[in-house]
């Protein structure tokens, strides 16, 4: 079982679970447990084989399910716990009720489990920016994360390569800067070669409403990422006047940082607090919105007689300064409508964060515990292990990908709240998230391949707060689970032949090199991701 539970004791018996069997008990509860177990259809009654209670003494996210010749009984702290609890139940069936079956009956095993997560954010992030995943993607990820009980998709929207959400208040954002020309081919540090195919799509309003639902559903949380003010190329192909030079940009074709970047004035806030009543209103009830902060080149900023007059119309000395004020006054709007600002950690160095902002440390756990300690929740990001882009052996036997080298064991040791830490940090600690960059991750099936199993070691990290000694032995058995869900994951002894295609060269960027050069970095607001 992935992620392992808390507790987990073997009953003697049996019970046997038929199709159309009937579940009691709250109906929110009910229509949870029925969610997570689809193909036993499942029918509320005054009383059944699975029957169901809540104890909110468990916590929201918290469950017992105790199976055995009598039954199944389920006490959940909510609606999120009955979820999980269904989920688990469908873990100890034969991973052939993942499949669609005739089958009426299974064996249910008889067990007492008690359960709740040791982290509450548990996180995937999808950058659909750079290359574009559509909506039926994005439910099948979905569903996916459900199985492993994790509760965070942050998508991100919007960067150089991309604007990929409808826009009704400024609809050439996604009429312009939803797609682009062609796209880079070549890899990283050689000389730039382009596939000459265009390459484009967004999600509609509708869309976002119902991936927002579909998540909820599966007790996810949407985290959209509208990435500002640099990553700038795809807004300003749309509305050059929101530059800060206002020559009107191109998408961009290539990978690496741009160095368009927004103006920091009124017109530009006016203009993102339009977009975020858009996201939030499409996708309901939205508790965290992310507003990048990362890799700003403030070049422009800072040679714009008018953008420095603003600065200092509003007692600022630079431009990194006027940088932390139009965050902070970005995350003030968002609270102004019930959402919490999520940064990158570039933009936690100023000082000026809101102290409720949320700090996502991609640079290492050194700066993520300086926010923890200055007492800003932070999620772990770290490109060491959680940068699923990267390859999962310095071989050419693998997939071209950034860089080299991040394994399954490397994700299963991770910690996201060292022991080194003092406790007052680690209380601070909400969880970690695996990055999927998609510079060279053109589809689903290399999607596939990248996050999967490396996001099973991830789930029982974030849940169970590190891999048990049995984890091996235990991720093996559920490749056959993966198998019946159709997902074309990295075998753990390399790819199968079709997997290769165009191959890895080892070394071109590996993590030991990125984390040395992260470490010799200044963590100042100008501080830049290595181009990949």
């Amino acid at each position: 079982m992935i992620p392992r539970a808390n507790l987990h004791n073997p009953l003697s018996g049996s019970y046997e679970l038929a199709t159309g069997a009937t579940i009691s008990g709250p109906a929110d509860l009910v229509d949870a447990v029925r969610l997570a177990l689809p193909f036993l259809d499942l029918r509320p009654g005054d009383t059944g084989a699975i029957e169901l209670r809540l104890d909110p003494a468990l916590g929201p996210e918290g469950y017992r399910l105790v199976t055995g010749s009598r039954g199944v009984e389920i006490a959940a702290g909510g609606r999120a716990g009955a979820f999980y609890a269904g989920q688990t139940l469908h873990q100890s069936l034969p991973d052939a009720s993942y499949r669609f079956t005739t089958r009426e009956e299974w064996i249910v095993p008889g067990a007492r489990i008690e359960d709740s997560p040791r982290f509450s954010w548990r996180g995937l992030h999808l950058d659909v920016a750079r290359h574009f995943f559509p909506k039926r993607e994005i439910l099948r990820l979905l569903d996916l994360m459900a199985v492993h009980k994790l509760n965070r998709l942050h998508l991100h929207l919007a960067d150089d390569q991309g604007w990929r959400v409808e826009s009704r208040a400024y609809p050439l954002l996604h009429e312009v800067s939803s797609h682009r020309p062609r796209t880079a081919s070549n890899y990283h540090r050689e000389p730039e070669t382009y596939d000459d195919l265009p390459h484009g799509g967004y999600y509609t309003l509708d869309d976002l409403a119902e991936i927002g639902a579909y998540a909820r559903a599966r007790a996810v949380t949407v985290v959209p990422e509208i990435d500002v003010p640099g990553h700038a190329s795809a807004i300003l192909a749309a509305y050059p006047s929101l530059g800060a030079t206002r020559e009107r940009h191109d998408v961009l074709h290539r990978w690496g940082i741009s160095s368009a970047i927004l103006s920091p004035t009124p017109a530009t806030v006016e203009f993102l607090t339009a977009i975020f009543d858009e996201l939030i209103g499409a996708l309901g009830e939205t508790p965290y919105v992310h507003i990048g902060g990362d890799e700003v080149v403030l070049d422009h900023w800072s040679a714009s007689p008018e953008i420095t007059a603003y600065g200092e119309s509003l007692g600022l000395d630079s431009a990194v300064d006027l940088q932390a004020w139009f965050l902070r006054r970005l995350a003030d709007a968002l609270a102004e409508r019930g959402s919490r600002a999520v940064v990158w950690d570039e933009a936690f160095v100023s000082g000026r964060l809101r102290q409720d902002t949320v700090v996502m440390p991609w640079r290492g756990m050194g700066v993520g515990r300086r926010a923890a300690a200055a007492g800003h929740d932070v999620v772990a990001t770290p490109v060491f292990p959680l940068y699923f882009d990267y390859a999962e052996s310095a071989s050419p036997d693998e997939p071209m990908a950034i860089g080299d080298t991040i394994t399954v064991a490397d994700v299963a040791a991770f910690d996201p709240a060292p022991s080194g830490w003092t406790a007052e940090e680690r209380s601070h600690v909400l969880g970690a998230q695996g990055q999927l960059w998609t510079e060279r991750i053109p589809d689903a099936r290399t999607l596939d391949y990248r996050l999967w199993p490396r996001a099973c070691a991830l789930a029982e990290v974030a849940w169970s707060g590190g891999s048990g000694d049995d984890f091996d032995e235990r991720l093996r058995a559920h490749l056959g689970l993966l198998d019946a869900l159709g997902v074309e994951y990295r075998p753990l002894e390399g790819p199968r032949p079709w997997q290769r295609r165009r191959p890895h060269r080892p070394g071109r960027v590996n993590v030991a090199d990125v984390m040395s050069r992260l470490d010799a970095m200044t963590f100042d607001a100008e501080s830049t991701r290595p181009s990949m």
